[in-house]
């Protein structure tokens, strides 16, 4: 019996995990695939919603938990994080020794995985490699350093395959596969309205904002003063009968700074406003949806499921500031500054404009249309595990 090939997937926040989901899911049903999974990052951490017990939740079995070491809220201690993780999880790495590693995107967690395991040899997946995002937040530097430093390359859309393989990466390393996290919203794996009604005392009568803003890594000292704007637009809002749902940031610096911020709001017990730390990706899309044609809403913030996650939906966006800078999107974005009114007048047009609420149903998403986690499951099932896998070579 040919044994089967040992994939391990490393998860460090809610928002990868949420878009992993049909990864997992698909290595897991693969008949020639064994999936291991390795968790650390903010899912550890409590401060940000503790959120390994969503994996749990789920029935993914945890092989390891990843410690990474992030004690301050500044770049030194992102950089501690980088090395901490870097040991911890080559230590279980070495203990599996799996034929492959999968890592997805552009964040620190991401970083540390795929140092240590493609310096142990190992070979190593990355998913969402060649996007761009030039709005200050190291997204493209740590992206395109995991390109050059992974065996096999999952991208979401043509654009950045084609970036990734002038970035001097072999063609066939390359695999455009579309947005994973579009697998889970085309099968209807979202929770529907009268759930969400139930669950967070939604008013399907009135329109809905769900909210959520990270800070700019190399600005994160700015991160309370950039946020603080939104927030008063979002009050502002609330005041007039929309309900507006805040969602935590993730754990890069100045996250911290953004959860005072929030925390400050919550304890102003405003009305039709809610506080949580993470809706869990089931939920969130239900929102999205329920912002979209299955209601009237509009998502708010700048974080990259405002991009990516919402066209399908027909959700209108308001994206504000400059972390999503560059990144290929529908066109349902309208794009602010930290600018209150201008979030604010943003944002009533995307629940009020008939007009372009209407042409937001309509636009086309560019990437993709599902089943990304099958694909990539069959690529790993199916690679030549031979030496020139991990003997790269550069095409320029």
């Amino acid at each position: 019996m040919t044994r089967k090939r040992k994939v391990a997937i490393f998860t460090g926040n809610r928002a990868e995990y949420g878009l992993q989901f049909p990864i997992i899911k698909a290595i897991k049903a693969h008949p020639a695939l064994e999936g291991y999974l390795f968790v650390g990052g903010a899912h550890l951490d409590e401060d940000f919603g503790a959120t390994k017990s969503e994996i749990e939740r789920d029935g993914f079995a945890i092989h390891a938990e990843v410690k990474m070491t992030m004690g301050q809220d500044t770049l030194t201690a992102t950089a501690v994080a980088i090395g901490t993780g870097i040991v911890s999880l080559a230590e279980s790495l070495d203990k599996l020794r799996p034929d492959f590693l999968v890592v997805y995107a552009d964040r620190f967690e991401g970083l540390a995985a795929v140092v240590a395991g493609t310096q142990m040899g190992i070979p190593t997946a990355h998913i969402e490699g060649g996007d761009i995002t030039e709005g200050g937040a190291l997204d493209d530097s740590v992206r395109h350093a995991m390109t050059k430093l992974a065996h096999l390359h999952f991208t979401t859309n043509e654009e950045a395959a084609e970036r990734v393989r002038r970035l001097g990466e072999e063609p066939w390393r390359v695999h455009n596969v579309g947005f994973p996290a579009l697998d889970l919203i085309a099968a209807g794996n979202f929770a529907a309205p009268e759930e969400l009604a139930e669950r967070y005392r939604l008013d399907p009568a009135k329109p809905v904002v769900i909210f959520t803003q990270h800070s700019v890594t190399t600005e994160f000292e700015q991160a309370a003063e950039q946020v603080r704007p939104a927030l008063a637009a979002m009050k502002r809002l609330a005041a007039e009968g929309v309900q507006v749902i805040l969602t935590y940031p993730n754990n890069d610096a100045g996250g911290k700074r953004i959860i005072t911020e929030i925390a400050a709001v919550a304890a102003e017990g405003l009305a039709n406003v809610q506080v949580h730390k993470s809706l869990g990706r089931r939920n969130y899309h239900g929102v999205l949806n329920l912002c979209g044609k299955a209601g009237r809403g509009v998502y708010a913030g700048n974080s990259s499921s405002g991009i990516k996650e919402t066209a399908i939906f027909g959700c209108p966006v308001v994206n504000i500031g400059t972390r999503q800078q560059g990144r290929l999107r529908a066109d349902n974005v309208i794009d602010t500054g930290y600018d209150a009114e201008a979030i604010y007048a943003a944002c009533r047009k995307g629940l009020f404009d008939e007009d372009w609420r209407a042409h937001c149903a309509r636009v086309r998403n560019p990437y993709g249309s599902g089943n990304a986690g099958p694909r990539i499951a069959e690529v790993l099932a199916t690679t030549p595990l031979t030496p020139a896998l991990v003997q790269k070579k550069m095409t320029y």
